[in-house]
């Protein structure tokens, strides 16, 4: 009940004073606007918000550091929290929600497929897993990606995606050489795969591995973007080269084609798998179906991971691959327990249809050229502290000369959700359906937030 009361509450939280930014060194800094010009100051610890999470925090288990706010609704572009407060949302749950908050059709197919079946095990068929398979083949070869993409393996994280892709290609290889020896798998610095034990193996990075050490034994960790070290890297032992077309988590790092043709070329001279994770960047996210679409055939992927926007938020994950790795897998060598349940099944396929849609790929260029003008603007104003501008379509970072946290803060208090991405990258991953008048309305924000919170270039 006192849950219920909480969120029919509209509180009125007063601002906290205007304060020094810590850690400011020895550079200038702006204080933190007045109190009357904050519009989402953070909640105080005796708000709803903070009263709620005071009682939660205990049985959680601290595994993400989250600021104050507790978001209740969504709606397109916008989020609200327990006190009521409207949100604009430039994450979609990180590069997730590319439909928006809360989709009409989406929840309206939740609603009916509840009422349906929601699972009854890989043990047995259901008309959406294969349906959402096939659409899957068929939209990536129509939009100029993996040109022999042939079959579909359905999970429920990116991180299992990526697994099967790593299981996969240690089969694969072990089929072409027998004696074992080619079960190496190329990975990349500043790559993010996912979190459990393989896909964190090919992660390289020691705040996500340390901890967890020894990692699966195997990998080896080569340059981005260094073609001249490819052929030291990718040798007759490589068995699977995992590579992102653009490193969301390293900080919005796009590869060059040249490299990852160079990659493409190297692995069929050596028999080496090409894979290909485009959980961040796949999906229209770039403009294109793929990010690897506009790519000739000679650097197409193998194997194909997807998983954060095939769901729009609800758990779905695919690896797609072609027939000279489907061919080599047989019953027994991997499986799910959730994977392709048929509501999961049938939303993704609602959802891939969508993307696959020309016209919303094009607004998605259309939009990023919004952002693109925006961010040339504070890179004129504040050249000492923006730096670079990375990415493509709506996955976009902005590099900073320094610890971006405080342009995040006053950002959330101004309205804005923003994010991080490697070191001292702002990271910018909105819906695909963002409207241009929303980017622009973030952008103000964004500048009143560089203006507020870092130092006055």
């Amino acid at each position: 009940m006192a849950f219920r009361t909480a969120l029919r509450r509209v509180a009125a939280v007063n601002a906290a004073p205007a304060t020094r930014l810590a850690g400011a060194g020895t550079a200038t800094r702006r204080s933190y606007a007045t109190a009357s010009q904050l519009t989402h100051p953070d909640p105080t610890e005796d708000s709803p918000s903070g009263k709620m999470v005071r009682e939660h925090v205990p049985y959680m288990v601290t595994t993400y550091s989250r600021p104050p706010p507790v978001f209740v609704k969504g709606k397109g572009s916008y989020l609200w929290d327990l006190e009521d407060r409207k949100y604009l949302d430039f994450t979609s749950g990180i590069a997730v929600n590319s439909l928006g908050h809360c989709d009409e059709e989406f929840s309206k197919i939740i609603a009916e497929q509840a009422q349906e079946l929601v699972h009854a095990s890989n043990l047995y068929y259901n008309p959406w897993t294969g349906a959402l398979s096939k659409l899957l083949v068929e939209s990536t070869k129509a939009s100029g990606g993996m040109h022999d993409a042939s079959s579909v393996f359905v999970c429920n994280s990116g991180s299992e995606a990526n697994e099967a892709g790593i299981k996969f290609a240690r089969k694969v290889g072990k089929v072409l050489d027998p004696s074992g020896s080619k079960v190496e798998i190329v990975c990349f610095q500043n790559a993010f795969h996912g979190r459990t034990m393989g896909s964190l193996s090919a992660t390289p990075n020691p705040k996500y591995q340390a901890p967890f050490a020894p990692m699966v034994p195997g990998f080896k960790v080569g340059t981005y973007n260094d073609i001249a070290a490819i052929p030291s890297l990718v040798t007759e032992k490589t068995c699977s080269v995992i590579v992102e077309p653009i490193q969301g988590e390293g900080g919005v790092m796009p590869a060059t084609e040249e490299f990852l043709v160079a990659l493409g070329k190297r692995c069929r001279e050596v028999g080496a798998l090409l894979h290909y994770d485009e959980i961040q960047c796949g999906l229209a996210r770039t403009g294109t179906f793929w990010a690897h679409s506009s790519l000739p055939k000679e650097a197409h992927p193998d194997i194909l991971t997807t998983a954060k926007a095939v769901g729009n938020g609800f758990p779905i994950a695919a690896t797609i691959v072609n027939e000279h790795v489907a061919s080599k897998i047989k019953v027994g060598d991997h499986g799910t327990t959730f994977g392709g349940n048929p509501l999961a099944c049938r939303l993704a396929h609602y959802i891939v249809g969508r993307l696959a849609d020309k016209g919303l790929q094009e607004g998605v260029k259309a939009k990023s050229e919004v952002f693109l003008r925006g961010f040339e603007k504070l890179r004129n104003k504040f050249p000492s502290l923006v730096k670079e501008v990375r990415g493509k379509g709506l996955i976009l970072g902005l590099q900073l000369s320094e610890d971006p946290t405080p342009v995040i803060k006053a950002a959330r208090e101004r309205g804005l959700l923003v994010i991080t991405a490697g070191t001292n990258t702002l990271r910018f991953v909105p819906s695909l359906l963002v409207t241009e008048a929303e980017i622009e309305e973030g952008l103000k924000i964004l500048e009143e937030s560089f203006e507020a919170a870092m130092v006055k270039a």
